[in-house]
């Protein structure tokens, strides 16, 4: 299942997308079944049951077209947004930065999160803001101190990420400011869809790729990854509850650059 927020006179709703012959059409889950949540967030922490529901509607309900200026960030109000860096190798090496035995990790501020469709606002603070292409991994139920075999059931699904940076400020700044170079408004472009991972077959094994203006900048794939996924939330769980909705940004590929 492919979960949206669309925007609707009345808010945010939770909706699902479907194949259809003349493209993707949409199904507003609340609309089908009004003991739903309206937003994705709030369908997260009903856990497995509230997503076999949605499931269920998403299936049954009548479509209309999908209109993909009205989608928002598929989370909404993330408890949490962590960041991995440094997590593929080329990429690594792009940046001089050695690689160490636990991954890098940082976070952004809740006012980073953007819609798929939403500008990136230059900051006139930074005259080095670049581009970086992610998987995104959303959290579906609590976990604290689960191993790499259990991490799996705590995941609702995936979606694309843009974890956009201000070199200048990450790298130039007394202390190297990572957080704050991490989170101007608008640095973490989310969606347009989360997919449940029911859709994924192998998430260690997904295309990566990031144009700017129609050209190819960044190509890799998650097998990639220095540090897996399955990793990513045992480590991580181990340190901090994740709660449903919190985002995991597991990393870029090589060709990072100027936005």
């Amino acid at each position: 299942m492919r979960l949206i927020h669309h925007q609707t006179p009345a808010g945010p709703r939770v909706a699902a997308l479907r194949a259809a012959v003349a493209g993707e059409e949409v199904v507003d889950l609340h609309a089908v079944d009004a003991t739903l949540p309206s937003t994705v967030d709030e369908l997260l922490r009903l856990g497995a049951e509230g997503l076999a529901r949605a499931a269920a509607a998403a299936e049954a309900g009548p479509a209309s077209p999908w209109d993909a200026g009205d989608v928002l960030a598929p989370v909404l109000a993330p408890p949490k947004i962590i960041c991995v860096g440094l997590n593929y190798a080329d990429h690594a090496a792009e940046t001089g930065a050695k690689v160490g035995d636990e991954p890098v990790i940082f976070n952004k501020f809740p006012t980073t999160l953007r819609g798929p469709g939403d500008a990136i606002e230059l900051p006139p603070e930074s005259s080095q803001v670049d581009f970086e292409a992610e998987l995104v991994v959303v959290i579906g139920q609590p976990c604290r101190r689960v191993d790499r075999a259990a991490a799996w059931e705590h995941i609702a699904g995936y979606a694309c990420g843009h974890d956009v940076s201000a070199r200048d400020w990450q790298k130039g700044k007394p202390g190297k400011q990572w957080l704050l170079g991490k989170s101007f408004d608008s640095f973490a472009p989310l969606g347009p869809w989360l997919a449940t991972r029911d859709e994924i077959a192998d998430p260690g094994d997904l295309a990566i790729q990031m144009r700017l203006n129609g050209q190819v900048m960044q190509h890799s794939n998650t097998r990639n990854l220095i540090f897996p996924i399955d990793y990513l939330v045992s480590y991580l769980s181990h340190v901090c509850t994740l709660l449903p909705g919190d985002l995991i940004y597991t990393g870029t590929p090589a060709g990072v650059g100027p936005v």
